[in-house]
């Protein structure tokens, strides 16, 4: 299936049906009086988030989605049928936004989230309910609501743990495919990877975490060169960004430490957010080089980025803040195991601080209201 991560579509609600104007007219029943029903609602538009759907490819071709409109509505007191909704399905980590204003409809980040996208409108009322002690013979429904209607725009991006950054043929693909199940295309040339793949990476019986491969980044991305700029967005709901770096390149003219600092910088034009994202730094496709060589490339390289990694202290558990180093070899599955290892203590540690996060909310907003009530007294004793 061809990868779609953006389309613009047109959603419409129903509108809701006329009531209607009736008189009760049956033999012995002199003075019936009004028995007009209401119409019914027009039918809504919904959009529904749904984990066995990757792509947004179904809305490249079908633009428009419009709901029934309600029933009008009939004599002896019966009310017009409603019209049945619309659910769209779309992949988990679509974002909605509106055209016309700019502003975001929806953001879908688990699965079964449902939101509305377009309301129904409602029904008309009928004449029963204009009778009164004056007007015994109301003529008079009002008609129904137009339904709302909506241009949006479609953005999907992929949600994962863990997102892999680095210029073409730095050996992504290859790496995830070495610790996840994910099978994406790898050759000898650079822009293999035309789209991006998801592997989930299993930690054990109970624990995985989702890795992410984008297509390669080179400079001049946020301006639009090459393919990988169309895919950054990706990227954005990552937790960790592991910028893998190809230290025994083909051609001895490339310069990894040049097209490393050339991608940080990519980064830093097109988002701060993305730029200040947590980075780790993945030397690979080191089985190439002897253990001399390898070191020598790895100290010029550190030297000429300027990027230091303090040694981790074990004794006070995982530090999240410090920047970690990994020498791998991914074809070989060298250092592989060793890498995915940290990043899941890394994930567990965010989870856990988190959670501790989220567990003194609810205690701020009690000290919070408390305080509210103090003052309160203070001033009335006043």
């Amino acid at each position: 299936m061809k990868f779609i991560d953006e389309a613009k579509i047109e959603v419409a609600a129903g509108r809701g049906g006329n009531g209607a104007v009736s008189f009760r007219r049956e033999k012995f029943v002199p003075r019936g009086g009004p028995d007009g029903g209401d119409g019914g609602r027009g039918g809504s538009v919904f959009a529904v988030a749904d984990e066995n759907t990757n792509t947004l490819v179904e809305y490249r071709f079908i633009k428009r989605y419009q709901a029934k409109n309600g029933e009008k509505g009939h004599g002896s007191d019966r009310y017009g049928a409603g019209a049945d909704d619309i659910e769209l399905k779309m992949p988990v980590g679509t974002l909605i936004r509106d055209i016309d204003t700019d502003e975001t409809v929806a953001d879908l980040t688990r699965h079964g989230q449902r939101v509305c996208l377009a309301r129904g409108g409602k029904g008309g009322l009928g004449n029963l309910h204009f009778k009164s002690s004056v007007n015994r013979a109301p003529k008079q429904a009002t008609p129904g609501e137009e339904g709302e209607s909506r241009r949006l725009l479609l953005e999907l991006k992929v949600l994962a743990d863990v997102g892999l950054l680095g210029m073409p043929n730095a050996g992504k693909s290859t790496l995830i495919s070495a610790v996840s199940a994910a099978r994406p295309k790898v050759a000898d040339y650079p822009f293999t990877t035309l789209h991006p793949n998801l592997g989930v990476v299993r930690l054990d019986e109970n624990h995985s975490f989702v890795m992410a491969d984008i297509p390669g980044l080179i400079e001049g991305a946020a301006e639009g060169a090459g393919l990988g700029h169309r895919f950054l967005k990706h990227l954005s709901r990552t937790g960790l960004l592991l910028h893998v770096v190809d230290l025994a390149p083909f051609d001895d003219s490339v310069d990894p430490a040049a097209e490393a600092l050339a991608i940080v910088g990519e980064l830093r034009k097109y988002d701060a957010e993305l730029y200040d994202k947590p980075r780790w730094l993945v030397l690979n496709k080191l089985d190439m080089l002897s253990p001399e060589e390898a070191a020598a490339r790895k100290a010029a390289f550190l030297e000429a980025t300027g990027w230091q990694f303090p040694a981790p202290d074990d004794r006070f558990g995982f530090d999240t803040e410090t920047p970690r180093l990994f020498e791998i070899s991914a074809l070989a599955h060298q250092g592989t195991q060793e890498l995915v290892r940290q990043i899941g203590l890394y994930l567990a540690e965010k989870r856990r601080q988190a959670a501790e996060e989220a567990a003194k909310q609810p205690e701020r907003a009690d000290n919070e209201t408390a305080a509210g009530q103090t003052d309160l007294s203070v001033l009335k004793a006043e």
